[in-house]
């Protein structure tokens, strides 16, 4: 126990140095990093805060600094919302969430009678819960976190906290949304009741500024962006929740809960190095709070401020070509929820968003269309965490990306969206209701699909033959930079790296993600450069890794020439994430697709004085059957579609499968979960300048699979 506490003291006293210090700026800062690494007691702990401490300005410490001051003025019982005014229920706001009186109830019913009997899915697991659920407690681990003043816990630590991800996710309240929807469809009791049931506990369990629920400002902002939703479907202040005088006290209980969810998140957005989609999803959840729950005199100001201020993100946080600055596609489509929820409650309630921001949603759309292979497959560029927003649709074969696209078609007039979309999915009717439908069925077809191919801003470039056919391939090019702000939060060591898909079946992959807080060895393989489709040089990762969520050196990577054309695409681009190295090395990748000949020629050059090991890495999706021959060719099969790949020169070949010591060969389609695939890696050792030249041939089968036909065939697609 003394030790304990002397490691305590002593961590302490680091923390606070490394405070005053105040990160690089200082001519101590490096060597004194150094000698924390190797000498402070819980070093990896220690070495995460101070570098973190680094990647922040001046600026930054200071507003950091306040909002320090400010937790523990509220941990005394300042600043806090405690008491509050009585709201004034005769404002009436309109309702965004439309509904659509065709939707398949069935589903629905089904899901809300699995909640019912205390069942919910949370990622990999299956959280069964008696009565009640515990909303402190991971239904993963088990841990349950204390309730103590929730902006000094440390949800970090999984002794303290257990799976942050896992604990955070049921108090989001989706699958309230569910019970909601339930209710409205049916107009069954036992769903307002089972409603009421959950919302009582939670009240009961979550005391205001205590706990785990009251410590990140974004999972306060997706609780009340959901809260908003149940409140529309079962009828706001005239449901039938309320008309018993329990059923008062309860609406009571959470109008005060509801102005202390706005209080807390004005008071604590994500700025500076965090000022990514945390803070974008923050202003959006106090704007949404603000249209549905209008009752307080503050409410005005408070959604002004997130307006402004949620346009300025949006237009900030999103290139003007449509890509998300966190180089993470997952990130795009949960930003656009934000974006697009807030702007659908200000237009019903004539508070519309100004033309440039809806714009920059019909580009992130177009984005989304263009990486998007025949099939509907999405790369899965840098971070994913499974998470959502909303959860409105119990579809079986929901596609996130696709009901974007199927919303964007019908806001922005867009037959060629409704074309990548296929159908209208049942996220989309709840949002934009029958006129939407009705919309979405009488978009004339499009033509020819000519979404655009590069994007220079974002990074990104696509080559390939006869797109958006059943005979088209498609290779996603990665040379954007590593992520947004100083930390690059979700981004990934994957300069250079590419994803290929032929006819829409995926070959070379990006694995993925697996893990976020826990799991520190996963984490740093499934973000690091030899988990991608690129060349690693000494089996270092091109950025310097600072621990979760936190890069301390960026690769900056842009493409020096881009040719699309009739016969040929070509696009080169180089990085410099190894230039840090002793001996510095440029790495410089040239893409040459030939469309007659179905070849992908990809040259890797390399300069250098002495000698270093070079990779290549090759993933394939995890339903490809791979072989390696004695030169190191690949073969790689998938109904009927082969990809090889060829070296020109001489290179000694690596297959990993399912290998866990060191990770190597796994795709992660979903959050904690991971499924062997085959990984080949090309070693050879080079002096000076080398160029490794690979030849990928492209073969389709003589009869293609029906499977994409809805895809295809317009004119049956255009009748649904």
């Amino acid at each position: 126990m003394k030790a304990q506490q002397r490691t305590s003291s002593r961590e302490r006293t680091w923390k606070r140095l490394a405070y005053a210090l105040g990160g690089t700026q200082f001519p101590l800062a490096s060597r004194l990093s150094e000698w924390v690494s190797a000498h402070a007691p819980r070093r990896s702990a220690v070495v995460w805060y101070w570098n973190r401490l680094r990647r922040m300005s001046a600026p930054e410490l200071v507003y950091r600094a306040g909002q320090t001051l400010q937790a523990h003025l509220q941990r005394f019982g300042l600043a806090t919302a405690r008491r509050i005014a009585e709201p004034n229920l005769s404002v009436r706001p309109r309702a965004f969430i439309a509904g659509d009186a065709q939707l398949p109830i069935e589903r629905y019913l089904s899901a809300a009678d699995e909640l019912l009997g205390g069942s919910l899915s949370v990622f990999a697991t299956r959280y069964v819960y008696k009565d009640l659920p515990t909303w402190n407690k991971d239904p993963k681990t088990g841990v349950t976190a204390p309730l103590v003043f929730g902006k000094t816990l440390d949800y970090r630590n999984p002794a303290v906290v257990g799976n942050i991800k896992y604990l955070w996710e049921p108090n989001r309240h989706l699958h309230w949304v569910t019970l909601a929807q339930a209710y409205r469809l049916s107009g069954q009791q036992r769903y307002l009741e089972g409603l009421r049931t959950q919302l009582d506990s939670w009240l009961d369990q979550c005391p205001y500024l205590l706990g785990p629920n009251w410590t990140s400002s974004l999972e306060l902002a997706i609780r009340l962006v959901n809260w908003s939703i149940v409140w529309q479907l079962i009828d706001g202040i005239d449901s039938p929740l309320f008309t018993d005088r329990r059923g008062q006290m309860l609406r009571e209980r959470w109008l005060v809960s509801i102005y202390q969810h706005v209080h807390f998140i004005r008071a604590h957005l994500s700025r500076y190095s965090s000022a990514n989609n945390h803070l974008l999803g923050e202003l959006a959840g106090i704007y949404i709070a603000t249209h549905t729950w209008p009752f307080w005199r503050q409410a005005g100001a408070w959604r002004r401020y997130a307006k402004r201020h949620l346009v300025e993100q949006a237009l900030a946080q999103n290139t003007s070509d449509g890509v998300n600055r966190e180089q993470a596609i997952s990130y795009q489509q949960f930003v656009l929820d934000f974006m697009l929820l807030a702007a659908l409650a200000g237009r019903i309630n004539a508070d519309d968003f100004p033309v440039e921001y809806w714009q920059r949603i019909e580009r992130m759309l177009e984005f989304i269309a263009a990486v998007m292979d025949v099939r509907g497959n999405v790369p899965m560029i840098g971070d994913a965490d499974d998470g959502y927003v909303v959860r409105l649709s119990q579809e079986p074969d929901f596609c996130p990306y696709r009901s974007l696209l199927a919303s964007g078609a019908i806001l922005f007039n867009r037959p060629d969206f409704k074309l990548k979309a296929r159908v209208l999915d049942d996220k989309s009717r709840w949002l934009l209701g029958e006129l939407g439908r009705k919309k979405f069925k009488d978009l004339k077809p499009a033509g020819h699909l000519s979404f655009p191919r590069r994007f220079p801003e974002g990074g990104y470039y696509i080559l390939g033959g006869e797109l958006d056919t059943e005979r088209e391939i498609r290779v996603v090019v990665d040379a954007g930079p590593l992520g947004y702000q100083s930390i690059a939060a979700h981004g990934h060591a994957d300069a250079l790296a590419f994803t290929l898909s032929i006819g829409g079946q995926e070959f070379l992959v990006d694995p993925g993600t697996y893990s976020y807080h826990t799991d520190k060895e996963w984490r740093d393989y499934f973000r690091g450069t030899g988990a991608h489709n690129t060349v690693r040089i000494d089996g270092e990762d091109q950025s310097v890794n600072g621990g979760n969520f936190l890069w301390l050196q960026h690769a900056q990577a842009r493409c020096t020439r881009w040719e699309e054309g009739a016969e040929i695409d070509c696009f080169v681009g180089h990085h410099d994430g190894y230039l840090r190295l002793a001996d510095p090395v440029i790495h410089e990748r040239e893409l040459i697709f030939d469309k007659m000949q179905k070849r992908l020629q990809v040259i890797d050059r390399v300069e250098c004085k002495e000698r270093h090991v070079i990779e290549q890495c090759w993933h394939f999706a995890e339903d490809v059957t791979v072989t390696v021959g004695p030169d190191g060719a690949i073969t790689a099969a998938k109904n009927g579609y082969v990809l090889t790949l060829q070296p020109l020169a001489n290179v000694r070949a690596e297959l990993h499968r399912a290998e866990s010591t060191p990770p190597a060969g796994w795709v992660s389609r979903r959050f904690d979960v991971k499924s062997a695939a085959c990984t080949v890696v090309w070693k050879t050792e080079a002096t000076g300048y080398v160029c490794l030249s690979t030849n990928l041939e492209c073969s389709l089968p003589s009869v293609l699979p029906s499977a994409i036909e809805p895809q295809i065939d317009n004119a049956r697609l255009f009748l649904t």
